[in-house]
């Protein structure tokens, strides 16, 4: 397992995008990358930044709180991305009733928020996202990626 551990700046754009991109890095070779943190940390907008970066357009990223998932194309490779905000969901059956598990094998790339009720649905080669809230309102990042 490899561990990767950087703090950024809340408040600047740029460190969040760099964020995105050492995400993304980390995370070579899962297609399975796992947020983690508290409501507010920051989930939603490195997901958003990493889908920028992928080349999926600023328009097309939102939370998918209500639908549970989002999928994006990427306009630079024609791949799918999908953007899963699992909060509202009330147990793990929900998740097998969406077809998680047909998502995650697709092979296409998944990014989750609140992935904690679904963990032993997650393949074994899911990268984790860890983000806390520092006093000073910065986030430190902590990555894990199992391969």
């Amino acid at each position: 397992m490899t561990e990767t551990k950087f703090n950024i700046a809340a408040a600047s754009q740029n460190d969040i995008d760099s964020a995105a991109d050492r995400i993304l890095e980390a995370a070579d070779g899962c297609s399975v990358i796992a947020f983690h943190g508290e409501m507010g940390a920051g989930k939603t907008t490195i997901i958003s930044a990493i889908a920028r970066a992928l080349g999926v357009s600023p328009e097309e990223v939102s939370s998918p709180s209500f639908s549970i998932v989002n999928e994006y194309r990427s306009e630079a490779t024609a791949e799918l991305i999908y953007h899963f905000d699992l909060y509202r969901l009330q147990d793990i059956e929900q998740a097998v009733e969406i077809g998680i598990e047909d998502y995650f094998d697709s092979g296409a790339l998944c990014l989750i928020e609140w992935p904690d009720l679904i963990d032993p649905l997650l393949p074994v080669a899911t990268t984790d996202v860890f983000i806390s809230v520092l006093p000073d309102n910065t986030r430190e990042i902590r990555i894990a990626n199992p391969l």
